[in-house]
């Protein structure tokens, strides 16, 4: 049930992500669930270095989202040279 709950927080997560940093119309629902789950491990190492920590499935969505957005960011530094 755990895997399940991750792939939908992981899902709305990155999709959320994608219409922040403008990345939407490229991605399409698999990588967008991908892109959420990749950012809710980069966002539970790095919040918790700058002491920050969220808790229940709402703490999750947003660890997550932040992870992703950072993650989409990184790759949108290299893939067009910045960040939007």
């Amino acid at each position: 049930m755990n895997f399940i709950i991750m792939l939908i927080v992981g899902g709305i997560a990155g999709w959320l992500a994608s219409m922040v940093m403008r990345t939407d119309g490229q991605q399409g629902i698999i990588l967008n669930v991908v892109v959420g789950i990749i950012g809710g491990f980069l966002g539970g190492f790095l919040l918790p270095m700058i002491g920050l920590n969220f808790a229940g499935w709402i703490g999750y969505l947003i660890t997550a989202l932040i992870g992703a957005i950072v993650l989409l960011a990184i790759v949108n530094l290299f893939r067009r040279g910045r960040v939007r």
